[in-house]
């Protein structure tokens, strides 16, 4: 979950999801990420208003409990809902009773029997809520976006009682698979059908949802190479009042396409016409596809002649073709064919000369005399190609099922006879959900049968039926005890089948073959056994690909599907997942009746004022799973890390993973506005970028074994919290016993028994997170390895696998090591033994040489740790960071004892770290004095804290207001440390608010017990003022670029736009806040509000104002991470980052800082604020030259503001070069 100054998550973005979400990532509750409850709420406004005492309620409704549609059948008028018989596990009883669900759009559930339905009087508040829920929304016309974006369900019930016989064709071709059906003339009654939504479509969310909806479904049928039931389908959005308006030239070039595959140029010939009927005009991909149908069926001259004529007389020129089109399989040569064939002689245009970067800050860098070879890796040609296959059959497969760390316990009778046990049943249900999936199918294929689903037939078609019962076993192997959102769930499985259709397309197209083809020559570049070239990965590529001039091109033009439509296929699938998947009720205890029971159960909970529908596995399935205490683990294939330099980055949609489809920008809640201006961005503008997330991925990483096998030890014999390694789940508290029916429970006991249960959720998510980490680093532990890169919109740079990456905790940065070693050097074991002292965190305030003396004083302790580091004095224990503590004292006590220290081999990362380093952008952008000194951008012997300054400021304040007799001040004596007000400080500079400033206090003020409890409120509130006023003081240019920056994005966000700008690299950067509309989604299990992706929807002025200067100081850390990257690749440097803390050898430590330090004076040396104002002024407020209209008011206000921009101070940026604290 991306907050504005939060790093991006893996799962915006185009990370891969297991079932739990780790805690470090967001906040969960039994699993579920808080996202889910904000963007999947399907309760109403007035019902969550009408729902407190949380913890009561989330007790009562947690229960399992049968839906009666998921037992009784799929079209009952009337819902019952019973009490559900839970089947005892062992010894253990399960008697929960059961609340029935909210279900809109459906009678009241009539409870009988003695459930929960009929005595609880919540029960029935809620039953009589709902019915007047119902009441409300029977007057109300269902969801646009929906009825559109999804074949209007609303209208399909409608018309299927009225005319039973409807045509198959208006139901979306159902009668797809068959060849015979005729496509028919769409009647004027279809037509007055369609035109009943006509006024609906207004809004352009809805307009952009079904246009994206229309091009997924051709492309659907083009990749089914149906090109009968494309043109049928086509047809009947041409003849669609509400369709006809989006059609645009693309959905055309599309049904073409799939015609000049079959060689059928009289059928392209009809949809030129039809086209130009429609007022389209045909494009250059137009032109193609009739020249490569022309080619394929070797149509004689005059046919092809007049076709370039009109290509020509359209505007284009032939070389435009090879250009500017993307061609699939053969395409190119049935093109080049066809036109040699009237003009023999004609040659390929000449690939364009490579375009090399303007920005001036990168003139140096891509300078060509100033160019050197790129750096080899120790492997020769042959191992590469190797660990290219290696990869590419891992990504063939999609997924990898690998050996957990818990491998290593003894097995129990137990185990082995629950897993034989397991392997029968899943057997079972993959015959079960393969059987139910092909029936449901052949339903979906008659012609006449009317379903919601039929929509969905296609869908169904482009995998083979064994891929998708796969990837719901997948699920199902996968799903926690705790349960998951079925919004997850649904999308989880809808984005599975996409990917997997995605990988099957660039095989269809062998874009796969022509990618193995330049990566087998790619390896040159990095090979040690091949000659070195001056060129970037980037460069080396292109060039590879412009001689290969022939195939496919690399960069197909993928259309991702509608969330919406990811949505229904992933509800379609659960839905199927949780009818056909049984279990016999007595599997685990014989004297039980032996009917079978559904494994899976759909509830809903509330959480806060949230309701949400979760997917529960049945407690005897939880129970089965537990007792077979099962060893592997799967994992998609994009969730490990490369066992191959990554393929370079290109564009913004070519790079990363030889297979998988991986976006150059993560992309949140479904907005498209970042995709849209990358495609806009001259491709040479993201050169820097793309070059500078290449360098990243590049570097090679491996195990460091020894502190693997020790953290494993630990992490099977019960975990060890204070070394941040999570227990396992039989360490979780024991919830009190609870005497009686759940009614005659107390509130303090069921508040105690749901904390129990929240703190048994976190622990297992926790330890699921953990266990996802070591498992993959264990089965990489004898490899070499990469992680590709990619970005969030505002340039910070994250490894794309999203368990095991050195973005990671303590534990997983110590297991890591560089795959590069380098020797020591002179001052490297120095370097070593002073990162060690910045691990421990007890050094901070003094001066380097203080800190190697520190180290060399205790160097009996790092010996013993590194000798005994589980028997010893375990000094390495009581430091900030001990597993990486660990790690350094291992290898200080190999360095120290070899025979010349200076040429030791190291492989260990050595870290230097920002101080503060938002502000000290700030203070930069500002030139502030003593801001900068604050900061340490300014030379000193001591490293300055700003923390403790502001600490200092801040007991001033209350000394003076203590002696004129303000009661608060007086209490606070004593009480004011740099413990206090550190975060507080840390997050002005990302945007808190004196609100969120006031919390982070009192939290601290909550940790010292002395503190007297009725006072904090008080205390955070005066304190949160004075840190302000601190900061106000000691910043105060700071401050007025904050403001400024503020201010503009208010200004701007109240005219109706989004707030933009470009980094000094040339990256275009758009805020995605938008006040976002929701589609509702009816499904069958319940209803699901999704939001909108929407380019033109009104953006969100609080959190666009918020965000702005948090936003902007993060674009300008990224484009300082990345200038140095790009630097000291041309100095020879292993180099990573982690935001605003870089990674290299202990020899080249020396020369980084002083990169790191060049860049940033190079990076303020620019008019930064004067280009953003001047950027801004041209987006935003100028008017064309031929409008004699008045300027609005807004506009005024904006212009002023806009040139207003900060006066700077006086500080002199060179000082930064001797600043040995600014990165220390």
């Amino acid at each position: 979950m991306l907050c504005p100054a939060g790093a991006m998550g893996q799962s915006g973005g185009q990370g891969v999801k297991l079932p739990l979400t780790p805690l470090s990532l967001c906040s969960s509750i039994a699993g579920i990420p808080w996202r889910i409850f904000r963007s999947y709420s399907s309760a109403s406004t007035k019902e969550k208003e009408n729902r407190n005492g949380t913890c009561e309620r989330t007790e009562l409704l947690e229960v399992l409990k049968a839906r009666a549609k998921q037992l009784q059948g799929s079209n009952v008028p009337e819902v019952t809902v019973d009490k559900v018989e839970l089947a005892a596990v062992d010894n253990d009883k399960y008697q929960e009773d059961v609340a029935p669900g909210p279900r809109e759009n459906q009678p009241i559930p009539r409870a009988r029997g003695d459930g929960l339905a009929r005595s609880s009087p919540w029960a029935k508040k809620l039953q009589k809520e709902m019915y007047i829920q119902q009441l409300k929304m029977k007057q109300e016309l269902p969801s646009a976006a929906s009825q559109l974006a999804l074949e209007s369900q609303a209208k399909t019930k409608a018309k299927s009682m009225k005319t039973p016989k409807m045509n198959a064709a208006t139901a979306w071709n159902q009668s797809s698979g068959s060849p015979h059906s005729k496509p028919r003339v769409v009647e004027t009654k279809e037509a007055a059908e369609l035109k009943r939504p006509q006024s609906m479509p207004k809004d352009k969310s809805n307009q952009q949802v079904l246009q994206q909806t229309i091009q997924s479904n051709l492309e659907c049928f083009q990749f089914l190479q149906q090109p009968e039931e494309a043109e049928r389908y086509l047809l009947l959005c041409h003849s669609s009042p509400v369709k006809k308006k989006v059609l645009d030239i693309g959905a055309y070039n599309i049904v073409m396409r799939i015609w000049a595959r079959k060689g059928c140029l009289n059928r392209i010939d009809r949809l030129f016409s039809v086209l130009e009927s429609n007022g389209l005009r045909p494009n250059l991909d137009s032109y193609a596809v009739a020249l490569v149908c022309m080619g394929r069926n070797q149509s004689p001259p005059k046919v092809i002649l007049r076709y370039l004529q009109q290509l020509n007389s359209s505007g284009f020129h032939v070389d435009e073709l090879f250009q500017k089109c993307l061609f699939e399989e053969d395409e190119k040569e049935m093109v080049l064919w066809a036109i040699r064939t009237v003009q023999p002689n004609y040659q390929l245009p000449p690939p364009p000369s490579p375009e090399i970067s303007k920005s001036s800050l990168l003139q140096d860098f891509y300078s060509r005399e100033t160019m050197v070879s790129y750096p080899k890796l120790d492997f020769s040609r042959k191992e590469l190609q190797e660990r290219f296959q290696q990869q590419l059959e891992m990504e063939l497969k999609n997924t990898i099922t690998i050996e957990s760390v818990e491998a290593a316990k003894p097995l129990t009778p137990q185990a082995i006879k629950a897993r034989k046990l397991l392997g029968t049943l899943r057997s079972q249900w993959h015959g079960a959900i393969l059987q139910a999936l092909q029936n449901s199918k052949r339903s979906m294929a008659r012609p006449r049968r009317l379903s919601k689903y039929n929509i969905l037939y296609p869908y169904l078609c482009l995998l083979p039926d064994e891929e998708y019962v796969d990837i719901m076993m997948q699920v199902l192997n996968d799903l926690s005890p705790q349960g998951e959102s079925l919004a997850v769930l649904a999308r989880e499985l809808g984005s599975k089948v996409y990917d997997r259709y995605i990988t099957q397309r660039k095989l269809r197209s062998r874009q796969l073959e022509k990618v193995q083809e330049i990566y087998e020559n790619y390896i040159q570049l990095l090979a040690k056994d091949s000659q070195p070239k001056q060129y970037l990965p980037r460069e080396y590529w292109e060039k590879l690909v412009a001689e290969a001039g022939f195939g496919p091109s690399l960069s197909l033009k993928n259309c991702s599907w509608p969330c919406v439509l990811l949505m229904r296929l992933g509800m379609y699938m659960l839905e199927l997942l949780v009818k056909a998947v049984k279990v016999p009720k007595n599997i685990l205890n014989r004297r039980l009746e032996s009917k079978p029971i559904p494994v899976l159960y759909h509830v809903y909970s509330f959480y806060s004022n949230w309701q949400v529908g979760l997917i529960k596995p049945h407690p005897v399935f939880s129970q089965l799973v537990s007792n077979a205490a099962e060893t592997m683990l799967t994992f998609n294939s994009s969730a490990m890390p490369m066992l191959c330099p990554p393929v370079p980055w290109t564009s913004h949609n070519f790079g990363a993973f030889v297979l998988n489809d991986t976006k150059l920008m993560r992309f949140m809640d479904e907005t498209t506005h970042h995709q849209l201006l990358l495609e806009q961005c001259p491709p040479v503008n993201l050169h820097p970028v793309l070059d500078a997330l290449n360098q990243l991925g590049n570097c090679a990483w491996k195990i460091n074994q020894p502190v693997l096998d020790i953290i494993i030890s630990i992490f099977n014999d019960k975990g060890d919290e204070k070394l941040d390694i999570p227990p396992p789940l039989s360490e979780a508290p024991k919830p009190p016993t609870a005497p009686g029916h759940s009614s005659t429970w107390s509130k303090s006991l069921k508040h105690e028994l749901f904390l129990c249960k929240k703190k048994t959720a976190e622990m297992h998510s926790l330890r699921m997170d953990a266990l996802y980490k070591l498992s993959i680093a264990n089965y990489v532990r004898d490899k070499v390895f990469w992680f590709p890169h990619n970005m969030d919109f505002r340039g910070r740079t994250y490894p794309c696998p999203p368990y095991f990456n050195h973005l990671g905790n303590d534990v997983t940065r110590a297991i890591l090591l560089f795959a590069e070693g380098r020797p020591l050097g002179p001052r490297g074991l120095d370097w070593l033994k002073i990162h060690l002292v910045n691990l421990t965190g007890l050094k901070k305030k003094n001066a380097l040489q203080e800190r190697l003396d520190y180290a060399n004083e205790i160097m009996e302790d790092i010996l013993d740790s590194a000798d005994h580091p589980l028997t010893g004095r375990k000094w390495w224990m009581n430091t900030d960071e001990p597993w990486q503590a660990l790690a350094c004292c291992m290898e200080i006590a190999k360095a120290s004892r070899s025979p010349d220290p200076a040429a030791y081999i190291s492989h260990f990362p050595v870290h230097q770290d920002g101080s503060c380093n938002g502000l000290q952008h700030y203070a930069a952008l500002g030139r502030d004095l003593s801001g900068a000194a604050s900061v340490n951008l300014v030379p000193c012997g001591l490293p300055q804290d700003v923390y403790s300054a502001v600490a200092q400021q801040v007991e001033e304040f209350r000394k003076k207001d203590a002696e004129q007799g303000v009661k608060i001040a007086q209490v606070l004596q004593g009480f004011i440390s740099r413990k206090v007000v550190k975060q507080t400080v840390m997050t002005v500079v990302y945007g808190v608010t004196r609100y969120g400033g006031r919390l982070q206090i009192e939290k601290r003020l909550k940790e010292i017990s002395e503190f007297p409890e009725e006072y904090l409120w008080e205390a955070s509130q005066y304190l949160v003022k004075q840190v302000f006023n601190s900061i106000k003081e000691m910043f105060s240019a700071t401050r007025d670029i904050q403001n400024w920056l503020t201010e503009s994005a208010k200004l701007i966000a109240q005219s109706g736009r989004t707030v933009e700008w470009v980094t000094p690299l040339g990256l275009p950067i758009i805020q995605p806040y938008y006040r976002s509309r929701s589609t509702v989604l009816n499904c069958g299990m319940q209803r699901l509000s999704v939001k909108n992706p929407n380019s033109s929807q009104k953006p969100d002025t609080v959190k666009q104002k918020n965000a702005f200067p948090p936003n902007f100081i993060h674009s300008l850390d990224s484009t300082h991470m990345m200038l140095t990257a790009l630097h000291c690749l041309r100095k020879g440097l292993t180099f990573v980052s982690v935001h605003d803390c870089y990674w290299t050898h202990a020899l080249t430590v020396d020369v980084m800082n002083q990169v790191c330090r060049q860049q940033f004076v190079a990076l303020h040396s620019e008019k930064i604020l004067q280009d953003l104002s001047e950027f801004m002024l041209e987006k935003y407020c100028s008017s064309s030259s031929s409008s004699t209209a008045p300027i609005a008011h807004w506009q005024k206000r904006l212009m002023e503001q806009l040139s207003n921009v900060p006066r700077t101070g006086e500080f002199n940026l060179k000082q930064v070069m001797d600043s040995t604290y600014f990165f220390s």
